[in-house]
């Protein structure tokens, strides 16, 4: 079973994805912010991470640098809410994965970003 952490401090965003990814077979656990997502990659070792860019406390870019420390080969797709070309280059630069610009379809979500991801981790 694939296991999916959702960080965002947008609570009903975490409810709907996690519902969603829930009925797709997926384990899902939820963090609304940076110190509790930090725990759960440690203790649980999701296998794909959603992290929010724009969060209070740690940023999102923080929370990867930190992610990395833990698991270098983690599959991390950074959200955010607006095209911040620097900053998704950033995390980039830091290991994550992909990006993805809200709002999104939960149909891109799971055919082309997941599908990419799900391929890297069966090689």
């Amino acid at each position: 079973m694939i296991k999916l952490l959702i960080v965002d401090d947008d609570l009903p965003l975490c409810d709907f994805l996690r519902m969603f990814f829930s009925r797709k077979d997926y384990q899902v656990f939820t963090a609304i912010d940076g110190k509790q997502a930090l725990s759960i990659v440690k203790e649980k070792q999701p296998n794909i991470i959603l992290l929010d860019i724009r969060m209070p406390g740690l940023s999102g870019i923080e929370v990867l640098q930190k992610i990395k420390e833990i698991d270098k080969g983690a599959k991390v797709i950074m959200m955010t809410a607006v095209d911040e070309t620097m900053v998704v280059e950033l995390a980039m630069n830091y290991g994550a994965t992909d990006y993805i610009t809200k709002p999104f379809s939960l149909e891109y979500l799971e055919k082309d970003v997941f599908l990419k991801v799900l391929k890297q981790l069966i090689r």
